[in-house]
């Protein structure tokens, strides 16, 4: 059977020991790196395997035996506090009492081969499924230690104040540490040793691990600071998943997915529904909780969302006949809690499921002999379609091969020739010894060559930044000087809007005559509300910015193109004199005459103009209007006089006809 997809986004290190033994002098080590796609392979000394989990800070470094990287518990529990904040030690073949690699290998279905490599592979693709026991030495506390850097010396004036200085230092840093500390809210206790001039030094013990620390481990002229956590009174496994046993799992997909997970014997084990996890967290949800057998929806068919599920865990699918009605889904989960209708419904379907194989997994029961784990055997017959017996076959095969592997291991009692042959290959083991100490001078040399081309990589690393950050400066700079060109723009146009207001104010001023502030200099003068052509679309824009009021003196920039119905629009508005630019047609002119509208040159009138508006002489204006009244008197009579005219002729070409 495949196993689920890998939760890890990190590296994984797979190591089995190549040659040698971990109690002699050189042994070396078959080394897989596994990132869940790629695989690596490479084989390495102790010391470079130590110096690449440096380097590299994988994940999880994994192996079929811990005791294969430390000859004793004592280094066992030293090579564990020098690994990475962000690492591990996985014992991938169980805890106190490991399985041979190749059934635990065989079990989820992960390539092995009894090579050394091929067995350091299995093991970093069984980390990478969550497969193993976590070996542990220290707890979750950790202790920090904030300490002279120093030695104060003895006697002399000069040494008082030197220690002063020291203890003083480790005071101040102290403080910084406790106000970190507090700033990622983490719990800790603080003991302090007061001595001349300030602290000895200063212990935190943190509920945290050393990763979860904003503290590291280091040495600054006065003071240092040091991190160990607190160990165990032992060495301890923790599995990397918490796994229940098989499980039927219930899904109700939407924008809101809901999932229950129910037991082979219709136990409803947990029930959980969220609007914002997306199809990982969904899956990583139910692996902690169980290796599903059946996924189960309430229609039919199966929608999409649910089947990706299903194939994801290699399980086998159900879907009712028909669409599960909504009350029979509440009679089905009336005996179980549940927060909304999406659990409801998910649970109905893991609930109705398990109805379905009742009978199914009860003949599977009944042909298990004593010792044999029945959810392996009902998950492989449920999902995997195989037979009870074909199933059973295999497993007693496994164990059959695996005792046969173990007898292959088992010690006996060798005879003189056998001790002879022994004592041979011991010297020629030394004298090999010999050579691969040889050969490690060597190998120094090459690691030498690879730190120096690691510092010379970070060192390209780091001009490559440096360039970066200087092309960051620069183009910072840019910015800067756009800004404030912007900034000098922004502040010549305010200056010039201020000056713009403090005129408008002047002309508004000019337009309210119960203003009390306006000074000598301004009397004599009248606002002109400016109109840029004679037009009704430039006379209503003009009308919403400032307003045209009746009585007002109007400034038309362009009079030439007007028709009846500008004429008239502009008559209502009722202005007290019409200044012009430009030919005035004669129909305009006729109902401006009618309106008894002063029209007039705007060339007889000095103005001044302020944008949309403009101020000009009282006495301009007034003699424009003069002008048109003289001008009306006129053309009045002259109307009259061609009125008299017509009569005249109109009665005479009457008498001609008689």
């Amino acid at each position: 059977m495949s196993t689920r997809t890998s939760a890890l986004d990190a590296v994984v290190f797979g190591v089995d020991i190549q040659s040698g033994d971990v109690r002699g002098d050189a042994p070396s080590y078959a080394l897989t790196v596994f990132n869940g796609d790629d695989v690596t392979r490479d084989v390495v000394s102790h010391r470079k395997l130590r110096r690449l989990i440096d380097d590299e800070e994988p994940a999880i470094v994994a192996t079929d035996n811990m005791y294969e990287l430390a000859a004793d518990k004592d280094q066992l529990i030293h090579f564990l506090g020098s690994l990475p904040a962000g690492t591990r030690l996985v014992q991938v073949t169980g805890d106190e009492q490991p399985e041979p690699l190749s059934r635990v290998a065989k079990r989820h279905g992960i390539p092995y081969g009894k090579d050394p490599m091929k067995e350091a592979e299995a093991a970093a693709r069984l980390a990478a499924h969550n497969v193993g026991y976590e070996v542990s030495a220290f707890t979750d506390t950790t202790e920090v230690k904030v300490s002279r850097g120093r030695s104060t010396g003895s006697g002399g004036w000069s040494e008082d104040r030197y220690t002063r200085r020291i203890h003083g230092s480790v005071k101040r840093r102290s403080r910084e540490v406790e106000s970190e500390l507090e700033d990622e809210n983490l719990e800790f206790e603080k003991e302090v040793r007061e001595s001349y001039g300030g602290y000895a030094n200063a212990v935190f013990t943190v509920q945290a691990k050393p990763n979860d620390i904003p503290v590291s481990r280091n040495r600054s002229g006065d003071v240092r600071v040091e991190i160990e956590r607190q160990r165990r009174d032992g060495i301890e496994f923790s599995p990397l998943v918490k796994r229940r046993d098989h499980v039927v799992v219930g899904i109700d997909p939407g924008t809101t997915t809901a999932v229950a997970i129910v037991g082979l014997e219709g136990e409803v084990l947990d029930v959980w529904s969220s609007r914002t996890s997306d199809t990982a967290d969904v899956i990583e949800w139910i692996v902690e909780r169980g290796r599903p057998i059946i996924v189960a929806a309430d229609v039919t068919p199966m929608p999409e969302t649910v089947e990706k599920f299903r194939r994801s865990f290699d399980a086998a699918g159900w879907t009712p006949d028909r669409d599960l009605p909504i009350d029979e889904k509440q009679h089905r989960t009336r005996d179980h809690p549940y927060d909304n209708d999406h659990q409801r419904d998910a649970m109905a379907a893991a609930l109705y499921a398990i109805d379905a194989h009742e009978g199914q997994f009860r003949r599977i029961a009944d042909k298990l002999p004593p010792g044999i784990d029945r959810g392996e055997v009902t998950a492989r017959v449920v999902a995997g379609e195989e037979s009870v017996e074909a199933v059973l076959r295999d497993l007693t095969d496994d164990e059959a091969g695996d005792e046969e592997e173990a007898t292959e291991h088992e010690p006996r009692e060798l005879t003189a020739e056998e001790k002879r042959i022994k004592d041979l290959e011991r010297q020629v083991e030394r004298l090999q010894s010999h050579v691969e100490r040889l050969e490690g001078r060597i190998e120094d040399r090459d690691d030498r060559i690879d730190e120096l081309e690691t510092e010379l990589s970070t060192a390209r690393r780091e001009e490559r930044q440096e360039v970066r950050r200087n092309r960051e400066v620069s183009r910072l700079e840019r910015k800067a000087n756009r800004l404030e060109r912007e900034r000098d723009d922004a502040r010549e146009e305010v200056e010039t809007l201020e000056k713009k207001v403090e005129r408008m104010k002047a002309l508004w001023k000019l337009d309210h005559s119960n203003f009390s502030d306006v000074s000598a200099k301004k009397e004599g003068l009248v606002p002109v509300k400016v109109v840029e052509k004679f037009t009704k679309g430039a006379i209503r824009k003009a009308d919403e910015q400032y307003g045209i009021a009746s009585g007002d003196v109007v400034y038309i920039r362009d009079a030439s193109g007007a028709g009846r119905s500008t004429a008239e629009l502009m008559a209502e508005f009722d202005p007290r004199v019409i200044i012009k630019d430009g030919g005035l047609s004669e129909i305009a002119d006729e109902l401006l005459f009618d309106a008894e509208i002063p029209v007039g040159p705007a060339d007889d009138v000095a103005m001044q103009e302020v944008d949309e508006l403009a101020v000009a002489r009282e006495d301009d204006v007034e003699a424009v209007i003069d002008d048109w009244h003289e001008r009306a008197r006129d053309r009045k009579r002259d109307r009259k006089a061609a009125m008299v005219d017509q009569l005249i002729s109109e009665h005479r070409a009457g008498d001609n006809e008689v």
